[in-house]
């Protein structure tokens, strides 16, 4: 059974920062290509980052230079490092396989002061 859950989110202030993760099981984690997305109240799902099995990372331009994706193969595990965040970036963020309608039940990030 596949499984996503991810953790690390929670209250920032602006311009904060905070580390979002995602430990995957139930499936060869290290061969599939992976993003998160993100749901801001009263809107749809926004894709935010993605990276392949080579390592390749995509961003979305709401938050190129600000946020970084990496994962970590041996531990199943899928990173996101949130900087310099903005009252914009307020979200539920879930990790998702690519290609498929597998996601975790994400975490609430709120940035607010």
């Amino acid at each position: 059974e596949v499984q996503l859950v991810e953790s690390g989110g929670g209250l920032v202030q602006p311009g904060g920062s905070l580390r979002l993760s995602c430990l995957a099981s139930g499936f060869t984690f290290g061969v599939l290509t992976m993003s998160w997305v993100r749901q801001a109240p009263g809107k749809g799902p926004e894709w935010v980052s993605g990276i392949n099995r080579a390592g390749n990372r995509y961003y979305s331009d709401s938050v190129k230079g600000r946020f970084t994706i990496s994962r970590d193969n041996a531990k199943n595990t899928l990173y996101l490092q949130m900087n310099s965040l903005k009252p914009e970036d307020t979200a539920v963020y879930r990790c998702t396989i690519n290609g498929t309608n597998s996601r975790g039940q994400g975490t609430q990030v709120t940035v607010s002061s």
